[in-house]
Protein backbone atom coordinates (compact mmCIF):
# COMPACT_ATOMS: atom_id res chain seq x y z
CA UNK A 1 0.00 0.00 0.00
CA UNK A 2 1.17 3.76 -1.34
CA UNK A 3 1.33 5.74 1.75
CA UNK A 4 1.18 9.38 1.53
CA UNK A 5 4.36 11.75 2.88
CA UNK A 6 2.03 15.00 2.80
CA UNK A 7 -1.16 16.22 1.78
CA UNK A 8 0.11 17.22 -1.76
CA UNK A 9 0.62 13.54 -2.65
CA UNK A 10 -3.38 12.62 -2.61
CA UNK A 11 -5.12 11.02 -5.81
CA UNK A 12 -8.48 11.48 -4.27
CA UNK A 13 -10.10 13.67 -1.15
CA UNK A 14 -13.17 13.88 0.45
CA UNK A 15 -14.53 16.36 2.90
CA UNK A 16 -16.98 15.85 5.72
CA UNK A 17 -18.22 18.27 7.09
CA UNK A 18 -20.51 18.61 10.87
CA UNK A 19 -22.59 21.07 10.56
CA UNK A 20 -23.95 21.07 13.94
CA UNK A 21 -19.79 22.17 15.09
CA UNK A 22 -20.12 25.61 16.65
CA UNK A 23 -18.68 26.40 13.33
CA UNK A 24 -19.57 23.88 10.82
CA UNK A 25 -22.27 25.97 9.53
CA UNK A 26 -20.70 28.25 7.04
CA UNK A 27 -17.72 25.76 6.38
CA UNK A 28 -17.97 23.85 3.05
CA UNK A 29 -17.56 26.33 0.58
CA UNK A 30 -14.48 27.81 2.17
CA UNK A 31 -12.88 24.90 2.82
CA UNK A 32 -14.07 23.29 -1.10
CA UNK A 33 -12.27 26.23 -2.29
CA UNK A 34 -9.21 27.13 -0.54
CA UNK A 35 -8.18 22.83 -1.02
CA UNK A 36 -8.97 22.84 -4.63
CA UNK A 37 -7.13 26.22 -5.38
CA UNK A 38 -4.37 25.25 -3.06
CA UNK A 39 -4.03 21.95 -5.38
CA UNK A 40 -5.74 19.33 -3.57
CA UNK A 41 -8.22 16.77 -4.79
CA UNK A 42 -11.42 17.48 -3.34
CA UNK A 43 -14.09 15.45 -5.19
CA UNK A 44 -16.89 14.79 -2.63
CA UNK A 45 -18.36 16.75 0.27
CA UNK A 46 -20.43 15.59 2.61
CA UNK A 47 -22.19 17.33 5.66
CA UNK A 48 -24.08 15.96 8.70
CA UNK A 49 -25.88 16.45 11.46
CA UNK A 50 -25.83 13.56 13.99
CA UNK A 51 -23.33 11.01 15.47
CA UNK A 52 -25.37 8.39 13.28
CA UNK A 53 -25.43 10.01 10.44
CA UNK A 54 -21.56 10.55 10.59
CA UNK A 55 -20.90 6.56 11.07
CA UNK A 56 -22.64 5.91 7.87
CA UNK A 57 -21.42 9.13 6.35
CA UNK A 58 -17.56 7.67 6.58
CA UNK A 59 -18.57 4.42 5.51
CA UNK A 60 -19.55 5.77 2.31
CA UNK A 61 -16.49 7.67 1.84
CA UNK A 62 -14.52 4.37 2.75
CA UNK A 63 -16.06 2.46 0.12
CA UNK A 64 -15.17 5.43 -2.11
CA UNK A 65 -11.34 4.66 -1.78
CA UNK A 66 -10.25 8.19 -1.19
CA UNK A 67 -6.97 8.41 0.25
CA UNK A 68 -7.17 11.52 1.87
CA UNK A 69 -10.21 12.36 4.25
CA UNK A 70 -10.66 15.76 5.48
CA UNK A 71 -12.99 15.87 8.15
CA UNK A 72 -14.46 19.44 10.06
CA UNK A 73 -16.11 19.56 13.51
CA UNK A 74 -15.00 19.11 17.39
CA UNK A 75 -12.46 16.29 18.63
CA UNK A 76 -15.89 13.77 19.13
CA UNK A 77 -16.09 14.07 15.57
CA UNK A 78 -12.36 13.45 14.68
CA UNK A 79 -12.29 11.21 16.99
CA UNK A 80 -14.88 8.83 15.32
CA UNK A 81 -13.37 8.89 12.00
CA UNK A 82 -10.17 8.35 13.32
CA UNK A 83 -11.53 5.19 14.98
CA UNK A 84 -12.95 4.11 11.37
CA UNK A 85 -10.37 4.64 9.41
CA UNK A 86 -7.15 3.35 12.02
CA UNK A 87 -4.80 1.19 10.24
CA UNK A 88 -6.60 1.76 6.52
CA UNK A 89 -3.75 3.52 5.34
CA UNK A 90 -6.48 6.35 4.55
CA UNK A 91 -4.61 9.89 5.79
CA UNK A 92 -6.82 12.12 7.99
CA UNK A 93 -7.33 16.35 7.18
CA UNK A 94 -7.99 17.92 10.58
CA UNK A 95 -10.05 21.36 10.50
CA UNK A 96 -11.12 22.45 13.92
CA UNK A 97 -14.46 23.39 14.03
CA UNK A 98 -15.49 22.97 17.51
CA UNK A 99 -15.33 24.27 20.96
CA UNK A 100 -12.14 22.98 22.54
CA UNK A 101 -10.68 21.59 19.49
CA UNK A 102 -7.94 19.86 22.15
CA UNK A 103 -6.67 17.65 18.99
CA UNK A 104 -6.06 20.59 16.68
CA UNK A 105 -4.11 22.15 19.97
CA UNK A 106 -2.39 19.11 20.18
CA UNK A 107 -0.86 18.56 16.43
CA UNK A 108 -0.03 22.31 16.21
CA UNK A 109 -2.69 22.50 13.76
CA UNK A 110 -3.94 26.40 13.65
CA UNK A 111 -7.42 27.24 14.89
CA UNK A 112 -8.85 30.11 12.60
CA UNK A 113 -10.12 27.78 9.45
CA UNK A 114 -8.30 29.53 6.84
CA UNK A 115 -5.02 28.30 8.47
CA UNK A 116 -5.93 25.16 8.89
CA UNK A 117 -6.37 25.09 5.74
CA UNK A 118 -3.59 26.37 4.57
CA UNK A 119 -2.11 24.46 7.07
CA UNK A 120 -3.32 21.08 5.35
CA UNK A 121 -2.68 21.75 2.12
CA UNK A 122 0.68 21.92 2.94
CA UNK A 123 1.03 19.39 5.39
CA UNK A 124 2.81 16.66 6.19
CA UNK A 125 2.05 12.88 7.00
CA UNK A 126 2.86 11.77 10.68
CA UNK A 127 0.96 8.88 12.86
CA UNK A 128 -0.77 8.99 15.88
CA UNK A 129 -2.04 6.57 18.55
CA UNK A 130 -5.48 5.85 19.20
CA UNK A 131 -7.22 4.90 22.71
CA UNK A 132 -9.74 2.89 22.79
CA UNK A 133 -12.10 2.55 26.03
CA UNK A 134 -14.29 -0.50 25.39
CA UNK A 135 -14.04 -0.96 21.47
CA UNK A 136 -14.70 2.88 21.85
CA UNK A 137 -11.95 5.33 19.48
CA UNK A 138 -10.87 8.43 21.54
CA UNK A 139 -7.95 10.54 20.86
CA UNK A 140 -7.65 13.12 23.95
CA UNK A 141 -8.92 11.76 27.08
CA UNK A 142 -11.65 9.30 28.26
CA UNK A 143 -12.86 10.47 31.75
CA UNK A 144 -15.41 9.62 34.29
CA UNK A 145 -16.59 12.03 37.77
CA UNK A 146 -16.58 15.60 37.14
CA UNK A 147 -15.82 16.01 33.50
CA UNK A 148 -18.82 13.64 32.94
CA UNK A 149 -21.10 16.43 34.71
CA UNK A 150 -18.99 19.07 32.59
CA UNK A 151 -20.51 17.64 29.00
CA UNK A 152 -24.07 17.16 30.35
CA UNK A 153 -23.63 21.17 31.68
CA UNK A 154 -22.22 22.13 28.19
CA UNK A 155 -25.19 22.66 26.27
CA UNK A 156 -25.04 24.03 22.56
CA UNK A 157 -26.32 27.51 23.54
CA UNK A 158 -23.60 27.85 26.02
CA UNK A 159 -20.71 26.57 23.52
CA UNK A 160 -22.00 29.32 20.77
CA UNK A 161 -21.97 32.05 22.55
CA UNK A 162 -18.58 31.63 25.07
CA UNK A 163 -16.37 29.94 23.31
CA UNK A 164 -13.75 27.59 25.15
CA UNK A 165 -14.86 30.35 28.38
CA UNK A 166 -17.94 27.62 28.38
CA UNK A 167 -15.79 25.15 29.55
CA UNK A 168 -14.77 27.01 32.84
CA UNK A 169 -18.42 28.47 33.61
CA UNK A 170 -19.45 24.52 33.06
CA UNK A 171 -17.02 23.48 35.51
CA UNK A 172 -17.88 25.49 38.48
CA UNK A 173 -21.76 24.48 37.90
CA UNK A 174 -20.94 20.57 37.85
CA UNK A 175 -18.55 20.76 40.48
CA UNK A 176 -21.57 22.11 42.41
CA UNK A 177 -23.38 19.06 42.14
CA UNK A 178 -20.64 16.52 42.03
CA UNK A 179 -21.06 13.34 44.00
CA UNK A 180 -17.78 11.37 45.20
CA UNK A 181 -17.19 7.72 43.99
CA UNK A 182 -14.78 4.74 44.39
CA UNK A 183 -12.37 3.25 41.36
CA UNK A 184 -10.23 0.59 41.24
CA UNK A 185 -7.95 0.87 38.41
CA UNK A 186 -6.27 -2.90 37.42
CA UNK A 187 -2.63 -2.74 34.70
CA UNK A 188 -3.20 -6.16 33.29
CA UNK A 189 0.62 -6.06 32.30
CA UNK A 190 1.87 -6.45 35.68
CA UNK A 191 3.75 -3.07 35.39
CA UNK A 192 1.46 -1.43 38.40
CA UNK A 193 0.18 -2.32 41.17
CA UNK A 194 -3.74 -1.73 41.54
CA UNK A 195 -4.79 1.02 43.44
CA UNK A 196 -7.96 1.60 45.35
CA UNK A 197 -9.34 4.70 45.26
CA UNK A 198 -12.04 6.37 47.49
CA UNK A 199 -13.77 9.35 47.40
CA UNK A 200 -13.26 10.56 44.01
CA UNK A 201 -13.51 13.76 41.84
CA UNK A 202 -12.08 12.56 38.51
CA UNK A 203 -10.54 9.60 36.81
CA UNK A 204 -9.08 10.20 33.53
CA UNK A 205 -7.30 8.03 30.81
CA UNK A 206 -5.27 10.15 28.22
CA UNK A 207 -4.42 8.95 25.04
CA UNK A 208 -3.12 12.79 23.85
CA UNK A 209 -2.31 15.58 25.02
CA UNK A 210 -4.76 18.31 25.75
CA UNK A 211 -8.43 18.06 26.87
CA UNK A 212 -10.99 20.65 28.11
CA UNK A 213 -9.91 23.75 26.14
CA UNK A 214 -6.27 23.75 26.53
CA UNK A 215 -5.08 21.94 30.01
CA UNK A 216 -2.78 19.17 29.52
CA UNK A 217 -3.18 15.72 30.91
CA UNK A 218 0.42 15.61 32.22
CA UNK A 219 4.02 17.55 31.75
CA UNK A 220 5.26 14.65 29.64
CA UNK A 221 1.98 13.39 27.89
CA UNK A 222 2.05 13.00 24.08
CA UNK A 223 -0.08 11.57 21.17
CA UNK A 224 3.01 9.82 19.74
CA UNK A 225 4.64 8.07 22.93
CA UNK A 226 2.47 5.18 22.93
CA UNK A 227 1.50 5.20 26.08
CA UNK A 228 -1.74 6.09 27.98
CA UNK A 229 -1.44 8.60 30.88
CA UNK A 230 -3.89 8.25 33.46
CA UNK A 231 -4.30 10.63 36.51
CA UNK A 232 -7.14 10.29 39.22
CA UNK A 233 -7.86 13.46 41.57
CA UNK A 234 -9.45 13.00 44.66
CA UNK A 235 -12.04 14.39 46.69
CA UNK A 236 -10.47 17.35 48.50
CA UNK A 237 -11.02 20.83 50.16
CA UNK A 238 -12.03 23.38 47.64
CA UNK A 239 -8.98 25.51 48.12
CA UNK A 240 -6.71 22.09 47.40
CA UNK A 241 -9.30 21.92 44.14
CA UNK A 242 -8.83 25.38 43.16
CA UNK A 243 -4.52 25.22 43.62
CA UNK A 244 -4.83 21.92 40.98
CA UNK A 245 -7.66 23.99 38.86
CA UNK A 246 -4.13 26.54 38.61
CA UNK A 247 -1.92 23.59 37.64
CA UNK A 248 -4.57 22.16 34.85
CA UNK A 249 -2.47 24.06 31.65
CA UNK A 250 0.20 22.40 31.82
CA UNK A 251 -0.16 19.14 33.49
CA UNK A 252 2.08 20.02 37.05
CA UNK A 253 -1.25 19.36 39.08
CA UNK A 254 -0.16 15.63 39.03
CA UNK A 255 2.83 16.34 40.67
CA UNK A 256 0.86 17.45 44.13
CA UNK A 257 0.51 15.09 46.93
CA UNK A 258 -2.64 12.98 46.50
CA UNK A 259 -3.13 13.01 43.35
CA UNK A 260 -2.18 9.59 41.44
CA UNK A 261 -0.09 9.59 37.95
CA UNK A 262 0.61 6.29 36.05
CA UNK A 263 1.39 5.50 33.03
CA UNK A 264 0.93 2.17 30.49
CA UNK A 265 -0.60 0.52 27.52
CA UNK A 266 -3.63 -1.17 29.25
CA UNK A 267 -5.66 -0.29 32.52
CA UNK A 268 -9.31 -1.25 33.71
CA UNK A 269 -11.55 0.97 35.31
CA UNK A 270 -14.13 0.05 37.52
CA UNK A 271 -16.48 2.04 39.42
CA UNK A 272 -18.55 1.94 42.47
CA UNK A 273 -21.42 2.96 41.39
CA UNK A 274 -21.01 1.97 37.51
CA UNK A 275 -20.81 5.41 35.73
CA UNK A 276 -20.60 6.95 32.03
CA UNK A 277 -17.17 7.47 30.71
CA UNK A 278 -16.63 10.60 28.83
CA UNK A 279 -14.51 10.26 25.18
CA UNK A 280 -13.15 13.31 23.70
CA UNK A 281 -16.46 15.19 24.70
CA UNK A 282 -19.00 12.21 23.80
CA UNK A 283 -20.74 10.00 26.70
CA UNK A 284 -19.86 7.10 24.87
CA UNK A 285 -19.67 4.05 26.91
CA UNK A 286 -19.82 2.79 30.72
CA UNK A 287 -17.57 1.72 33.58
CA UNK A 288 -16.47 -1.42 34.15
CA UNK A 289 -14.01 -0.23 31.41
CA UNK A 290 -11.04 -1.45 29.76
CA UNK A 291 -8.91 1.07 27.53
CA UNK A 292 -5.99 0.18 25.71
CA UNK A 293 -3.42 1.74 22.94
CA UNK A 294 -2.93 1.30 19.39
CA UNK A 295 0.58 2.22 18.46
CA UNK A 296 0.65 4.61 15.56
CA UNK A 297 -2.79 3.59 14.43
CA UNK A 298 -3.97 7.27 12.30
CA UNK A 299 -2.16 8.63 9.73
CA UNK A 300 -3.00 12.80 9.94
CA UNK A 301 -1.54 15.60 8.12
CA UNK A 302 -0.32 18.31 10.35
CA UNK A 303 2.02 21.40 9.81
CA UNK A 304 5.25 21.22 8.22
CA UNK A 305 6.68 22.60 11.60
CA UNK A 306 4.29 20.65 13.82
CA UNK A 307 7.01 18.34 16.62
CA UNK A 308 3.90 16.81 18.24
CA UNK A 309 4.40 13.29 16.16
CA UNK A 310 6.55 11.71 13.25
CA UNK A 311 6.02 9.35 10.19
CA UNK A 312 6.86 6.30 11.23
CA UNK A 313 5.17 3.71 8.27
Amino acid sequence: MFLMKSAQEASSAALVINAGARRGAAAPSLVVDTLQRAGLPVSAVHQVLSGAELAGTLDRVAADGHDLVVVGGGDGTVSCAAGRFAGTGTVLGVLPLGTANDLARTLEIPNDLAGACAALAGGKVVDIDLGRANGQPFLNVASVGLSVGVTATLSPRLKRYLGPVAYGVAAVRAYARHKSFRARLEFPDGDHEALELEDMLQVAVGNGRHYGGGNAVSPTAGIDDHLLDIYAIPGAPLREHMRIARLLKDGSFVERSGVYHRTCQRVRLVTEPPMPVNLDGEIATATPTDFSIERNAVHVVVPQGSTSARFDG
